[in-house]
């Protein structure tokens, strides 16, 4: 064989070792490849890494836009029938009272129903059965927020002593806007604070690697108790909803 024709066959015997079985002398060739790629490998970037983690809240108000009205209706009569019969019509009636102020039949619902037996204590003859107990209570939805009162005045006195308001929750119809807010909030507080261990600690705020909202966040609408409504007296000032969101994020230092 020829110098040349040996130098061909070691050449393509060398482009056939990283695919396929090697002869003897090609082991040593295929072991030093590696090596001296490893010889030229980069360090390991994360080697010197930092990052910092901090926290960050935000909150949103808003004024509402809407409320619901928590209206309980019972009546107490000697038989279950009769009771049936006269928290129905009390019933009925608040029904229509809120209709007349324009309350939408899809904004009322039936939140429960009972009917219960009332029965006498005595320590001589223990306890008697004296009549029945049934009670319906509903949620009112009020879009008009200016008609609270109208609606509150219309409800107590359409069914007079069988009526019970329980409450007023004011609060806005779509809290989805009034969370954006409170995150952009939350969001920018912790950057903030990132920046500034950054440069209290001779560095460079990097890029964000995580951000993790913690918890559901809060939503606090303004709940306002039956008993501020009993003898005239009517809520003037529903207040502001609020929206609070919490946020843990992670940042690069560079």
């Amino acid at each position: 064989m020829s110098v040349r024709t040996a130098l061909t066959a070691a050449a393509l015997t060398g482009g056939l070792l990283a695919g396929g079985a090697a002869p003897a002398f090609g082991a040593s060739a295929a072991t030093a490849a590696p090596t001296s790629v490893a010889a030229f490998a980069p360090a390991d970037a994360d080697r010197d890494a930092a990052t910092v983690s901090v926290g960050g809240e935000g909150s949103a108000s808003a004024a509402p836009d809407m409320a619901t009205l928590a209206v309980a209706v019972e009546s107490t009569q000697p038989t279950a029938k009769r009771a049936l019969a006269a928290q129905s019509a009390a019933a009925e009636a608040v029904l229509g009272a809120v209709r007349k102020q324009g309350v939408a039949d899809r904004d009322v619902q039936t939140e429960s129903l009972s009917l219960n037996a009332v029965y006498q204590h005595s320590d001589r003859a223990g306890s008697k059965l004296t009549g029945y107990q049934a009670g319906q209570s509903f949620s009112i939805r009020i879009r008009d927020l200016a008609r609270t009162g109208a609606v509150v005045e219309a409800v107590t006195g359409a069914a007079g002593d069988a009526v019970r308001i329980n409450g007023v929750t004011f609060d806005v119809a779509d809290p989805s806007a009034l969370r954006a807010m409170a995150r952009e909030a939350a969001h920018a507080d912790a950057r903030a604070k990132a920046v500034q261990y950054a440069q209290l600690s001779g560095r460079r705020l990097g890029r964000l690697v995580s951000i993790t909202e913690t918890g559901g966040g809060t939503h606090r609408p303004v709940d306002v108790p039956g008993a501020a409504f009993q003898e005239g007296k009517m809520p003037v000032a529903p207040g502001e909803i609020r929206n609070e969101v919490a946020v843990t994020a992670v940042y690069e230092l560079s």
